[in-house]
Protein backbone atom coordinates (compact mmCIF):
# COMPACT_ATOMS: atom_id res chain seq x y z
CA UNK A 1 0.00 0.00 0.00
CA UNK A 2 1.34 3.39 -1.01
CA UNK A 3 0.51 6.71 0.68
CA UNK A 4 1.92 10.19 0.20
CA UNK A 5 1.44 13.77 1.33
CA UNK A 6 2.93 17.15 0.57
CA UNK A 7 6.06 17.90 2.57
CA UNK A 8 6.92 21.04 4.48
CA UNK A 9 10.09 21.09 2.37
CA UNK A 10 9.11 23.10 -0.69
CA UNK A 11 7.94 20.99 -3.60
CA UNK A 12 8.74 17.67 -1.93
CA UNK A 13 6.49 14.71 -1.17
CA UNK A 14 6.66 12.46 1.89
CA UNK A 15 5.61 8.86 1.21
CA UNK A 16 5.40 5.40 2.69
CA UNK A 17 4.99 2.00 1.07
CA UNK A 18 4.04 -1.10 3.03
CA UNK A 19 4.44 -4.67 1.87
CA UNK A 20 2.40 -5.62 -1.18
CA UNK A 21 0.26 -8.73 -1.23
CA UNK A 22 2.19 -11.73 -2.62
CA UNK A 23 0.06 -11.97 -5.76
CA UNK A 24 0.18 -8.25 -6.59
CA UNK A 25 2.37 -7.42 -9.61
CA UNK A 26 5.31 -5.10 -8.86
CA UNK A 27 4.78 -1.44 -9.60
CA UNK A 28 7.66 0.23 -11.46
CA UNK A 29 9.15 3.49 -10.25
CA UNK A 30 8.96 5.60 -13.38
CA UNK A 31 11.48 8.23 -14.46
CA UNK A 32 10.34 11.66 -13.24
CA UNK A 33 13.49 13.75 -12.77
CA UNK A 34 13.24 13.34 -8.98
CA UNK A 35 15.55 12.00 -6.28
CA UNK A 36 14.52 10.42 -2.97
CA UNK A 37 15.94 10.09 0.52
CA UNK A 38 14.87 6.63 1.72
CA UNK A 39 14.49 4.74 4.98
CA UNK A 40 14.61 1.02 4.25
CA UNK A 41 15.77 -1.97 6.30
CA UNK A 42 16.77 0.41 9.11
CA UNK A 43 19.21 2.26 6.89
CA UNK A 44 19.26 5.55 5.01
CA UNK A 45 19.63 5.52 1.23
CA UNK A 46 19.49 7.94 -1.67
CA UNK A 47 17.65 6.97 -4.85
CA UNK A 48 19.13 8.80 -7.80
CA UNK A 49 17.22 9.92 -10.88
CA UNK A 50 16.13 7.08 -13.13
CA UNK A 51 16.44 6.99 -16.90
CA UNK A 52 14.25 3.91 -17.19
CA UNK A 53 11.69 2.23 -14.94
CA UNK A 54 13.02 0.72 -11.73
CA UNK A 55 11.16 -2.21 -10.18
CA UNK A 56 11.89 -2.32 -6.44
CA UNK A 57 11.99 -5.50 -4.45
CA UNK A 58 9.06 -6.11 -2.11
CA UNK A 59 9.73 -4.51 1.28
CA UNK A 60 8.84 -7.71 3.12
CA UNK A 61 7.01 -7.16 6.39
CA UNK A 62 8.45 -3.69 6.90
CA UNK A 63 7.71 -0.25 5.57
CA UNK A 64 9.79 1.82 3.18
CA UNK A 65 9.57 5.57 3.80
CA UNK A 66 10.88 8.35 1.64
CA UNK A 67 11.02 12.01 0.86
CA UNK A 68 10.87 12.73 -2.86
CA UNK A 69 12.51 15.99 -3.87
CA UNK A 70 10.96 17.99 -6.67
CA UNK A 71 13.02 17.83 -9.88
CA UNK A 72 16.24 19.79 -9.53
CA UNK A 73 15.95 20.51 -5.80
CA UNK A 74 17.85 17.61 -4.19
CA UNK A 75 21.39 18.75 -5.05
CA UNK A 76 21.63 21.59 -2.47
CA UNK A 77 20.42 19.29 0.32
CA UNK A 78 22.27 16.10 -0.56
CA UNK A 79 25.41 17.84 -1.77
CA UNK A 80 25.98 15.37 -4.60
CA UNK A 81 25.44 16.14 -8.30
CA UNK A 82 22.52 14.12 -9.63
CA UNK A 83 24.58 12.87 -12.58
CA UNK A 84 26.72 10.87 -10.12
CA UNK A 85 23.65 9.04 -8.81
CA UNK A 86 21.72 8.37 -12.01
CA UNK A 87 20.10 4.91 -12.02
CA UNK A 88 21.61 4.15 -8.60
CA UNK A 89 20.40 3.41 -5.04
CA UNK A 90 23.23 4.38 -2.71
CA UNK A 91 23.63 4.11 1.06
CA UNK A 92 23.80 7.61 2.54
CA UNK A 93 26.95 6.53 4.39
CA UNK A 94 28.72 6.44 1.00
CA UNK A 95 27.91 10.12 0.44
CA UNK A 96 28.09 11.76 3.89
CA UNK A 97 30.50 11.31 6.81
CA UNK A 98 29.91 7.99 8.57
CA UNK A 99 29.56 9.50 12.06
CA UNK A 100 26.92 11.93 10.83
CA UNK A 101 24.97 9.16 9.13
CA UNK A 102 25.09 7.02 12.29
CA UNK A 103 23.53 9.88 14.27
CA UNK A 104 20.84 10.44 11.66
CA UNK A 105 20.12 6.72 11.42
CA UNK A 106 19.61 6.51 15.18
CA UNK A 107 17.36 9.56 15.01
CA UNK A 108 15.08 8.06 12.37
CA UNK A 109 15.10 4.62 14.02
CA UNK A 110 13.93 6.15 17.31
CA UNK A 111 11.08 8.06 15.69
CA UNK A 112 7.56 6.74 15.74
CA UNK A 113 7.04 7.79 12.12
CA UNK A 114 10.11 7.33 9.88
CA UNK A 115 8.59 9.42 7.07
CA UNK A 116 8.11 12.43 9.34
CA UNK A 117 11.60 11.91 10.75
CA UNK A 118 13.03 12.00 7.23
CA UNK A 119 11.14 15.21 6.56
CA UNK A 120 12.56 16.78 9.72
CA UNK A 121 16.06 15.67 8.76
CA UNK A 122 15.74 17.31 5.33
CA UNK A 123 14.31 20.53 6.77
CA UNK A 124 17.26 20.79 9.18
CA UNK A 125 19.75 20.09 6.42
CA UNK A 126 18.13 22.63 4.09
CA UNK A 127 18.21 25.29 6.80
CA UNK A 128 21.98 24.83 7.10
CA UNK A 129 22.58 24.79 3.33
CA UNK A 130 23.35 27.67 1.01
CA UNK A 131 20.36 29.08 -0.91
CA UNK A 132 19.49 26.98 -3.91
CA UNK A 133 20.23 28.16 -7.44
CA UNK A 134 16.80 29.00 -8.90
CA UNK A 135 17.82 27.96 -12.43
CA UNK A 136 17.07 24.21 -12.11
CA UNK A 137 13.59 24.88 -10.77
CA UNK A 138 12.89 27.27 -13.65
CA UNK A 139 14.21 24.76 -16.19
CA UNK A 140 11.98 22.03 -14.79
CA UNK A 141 8.91 24.27 -14.70
CA UNK A 142 9.25 25.33 -18.33
CA UNK A 143 10.02 21.87 -19.66
CA UNK A 144 7.19 20.35 -17.61
CA UNK A 145 4.76 22.80 -19.17
CA UNK A 146 5.77 21.69 -22.66
CA UNK A 147 8.26 24.37 -23.72
CA UNK A 148 11.12 23.16 -25.90
CA UNK A 149 14.76 23.14 -24.83
CA UNK A 150 15.83 26.02 -27.11
CA UNK A 151 12.83 28.12 -26.09
CA UNK A 152 13.60 27.40 -22.43
CA UNK A 153 17.21 28.53 -22.81
CA UNK A 154 16.11 31.72 -24.57
CA UNK A 155 13.42 32.50 -21.98
CA UNK A 156 15.86 32.01 -19.09
CA UNK A 157 18.67 33.91 -20.79
CA UNK A 158 21.22 31.10 -20.60
CA UNK A 159 23.36 29.46 -23.22
CA UNK A 160 23.10 25.86 -24.31
CA UNK A 161 26.24 24.84 -22.39
CA UNK A 162 25.07 26.29 -19.10
CA UNK A 163 21.61 24.78 -19.56
CA UNK A 164 23.13 21.35 -20.20
CA UNK A 165 25.62 21.59 -17.31
CA UNK A 166 22.98 22.75 -14.84
CA UNK A 167 20.65 19.98 -15.97
CA UNK A 168 23.26 17.26 -15.47
CA UNK A 169 24.01 18.42 -11.92
CA UNK A 170 20.40 19.02 -10.93
CA UNK A 171 18.50 16.27 -12.76
CA UNK A 172 21.08 13.67 -13.72
CA UNK A 173 20.59 14.03 -17.47
CA UNK A 174 20.53 16.72 -20.13
CA UNK A 175 17.56 18.97 -20.84
CA UNK A 176 16.37 16.99 -23.89
CA UNK A 177 16.14 13.80 -21.83
CA UNK A 178 14.46 15.66 -18.98
CA UNK A 179 11.92 17.13 -21.40
CA UNK A 180 11.17 13.64 -22.71
CA UNK A 181 10.67 12.26 -19.20
CA UNK A 182 8.44 15.15 -18.13
CA UNK A 183 6.40 14.76 -21.32
CA UNK A 184 5.81 11.13 -20.36
CA UNK A 185 4.64 12.24 -16.92
CA UNK A 186 2.19 14.68 -18.54
CA UNK A 187 0.84 11.89 -20.70
CA UNK A 188 0.37 9.54 -17.76
CA UNK A 189 -1.54 12.19 -15.83
CA UNK A 190 -3.86 12.72 -18.80
CA UNK A 191 -4.31 9.01 -19.54
CA UNK A 192 -5.26 8.30 -15.93
CA UNK A 193 -8.24 10.65 -16.33
CA UNK A 194 -9.62 8.36 -19.04
CA UNK A 195 -8.63 10.55 -21.98
CA UNK A 196 -8.24 8.41 -25.13
CA UNK A 197 -4.63 7.61 -25.93
CA UNK A 198 -4.65 9.51 -29.25
CA UNK A 199 -5.87 12.66 -27.52
CA UNK A 200 -3.44 12.10 -24.68
CA UNK A 201 -0.57 12.00 -27.18
CA UNK A 202 -1.69 15.22 -28.86
CA UNK A 203 -2.24 17.19 -25.65
CA UNK A 204 0.98 15.98 -24.01
CA UNK A 205 3.08 17.02 -27.01
CA UNK A 206 3.82 13.75 -28.82
CA UNK A 207 3.84 13.58 -32.61
CA UNK A 208 1.13 10.92 -32.56
CA UNK A 209 -0.12 7.92 -30.58
CA UNK A 210 2.62 5.68 -31.95
CA UNK A 211 5.24 8.12 -30.64
CA UNK A 212 3.60 8.00 -27.21
CA UNK A 213 3.54 4.19 -27.28
CA UNK A 214 7.28 4.00 -28.13
CA UNK A 215 8.27 6.36 -25.34
CA UNK A 216 6.14 4.55 -22.76
CA UNK A 217 7.66 1.20 -23.71
CA UNK A 218 11.18 2.62 -23.62
CA UNK A 219 10.90 4.58 -20.37
CA UNK A 220 8.35 2.49 -18.46
CA UNK A 221 9.15 -0.94 -19.87
CA UNK A 222 5.57 -1.90 -20.74
CA UNK A 223 2.61 -0.74 -22.84
CA UNK A 224 0.57 2.21 -21.61
CA UNK A 225 -2.59 0.13 -21.20
CA UNK A 226 -0.78 -2.35 -18.97
CA UNK A 227 0.83 0.41 -16.93
CA UNK A 228 -2.52 2.01 -16.18
CA UNK A 229 -3.87 -1.23 -14.70
CA UNK A 230 -1.18 -1.40 -12.01
CA UNK A 231 -1.68 0.05 -8.56
CA UNK A 232 1.19 1.79 -6.73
Amino acid sequence: MYQERASRHEGAVVWTRTARRPHDPPYPVLPDGCMDLLWMDDRLYVAGPDLHAYVPEAPGDGTVAGLRFAPGTAYPVLGVPARELRDRRVALAELWPAAQVRRLTARVAAAGDPATALESLVLDRAADSAPADPLPRLIAERLASGHGVAATADALGVGARRLHRSSLDAFGYGPKTLARILRLQRALTLARTGLPFAETAAVAGFADQAHLARDVRDLAGMPLGRLLTLEP
